[in-house]
């Protein structure tokens, strides 16, 4: 029950690029697995990249493979995602997650009943 606090969204031209930032509690955050899902209006929420307790490894979606890099600090409790090329269908509210657990083939899902976070709105426009 420690909130997660998403910034860093606003307005970009496509092609354009936009570093997301998110605030989590340091009690836990070095020993968690860290992700971020998006979901656009009238579309269900989707994962978009998750990143390992030590940052060794990461995961993306192959929708933005190549495009967005996820990181993290692990003395600031702050996990981050660089996004560049930015496209049109790249707008949607993103969130970071606590704690998230891969079901294989690609499919991320959060473990816990946590509440999602406000997210942070990206808009890319032509």
């Amino acid at each position: 029950q420690v909130p997660l606090v998403e910034s860093g969204g606003g307005l970009v031209q496509a092609g354009g690029s936009l570093r997301l930032s998110c605030a989590a509690s340091g009690r836990t955050f070095s020993m968690s697995t860290m992700g971020w899902f998006r979901q656009a209006p009238g579309k269900e929420r989707e994962f978009v990249a998750a990143i390992s307790a030590s940052g060794a490894s990461t995961y993306y979606a192959d929708s933005v493979k190549g495009r967005f890099t996820i990181s993290r600090d692990n003395a600031k409790s702050t996990l981050y995602l660089q996004m560049n090329s930015l496209k049109p269908e790249d707008t949607a509210v993103y969130y970071c997650a606590q704690d998230i657990v891969n079901f294989g083939m690609g499919k991320w899902e959060r473990h816990g009943m946590d509440p999602w976070g406000k997210g942070t709105l990206v808009t890319v426009s032509l």
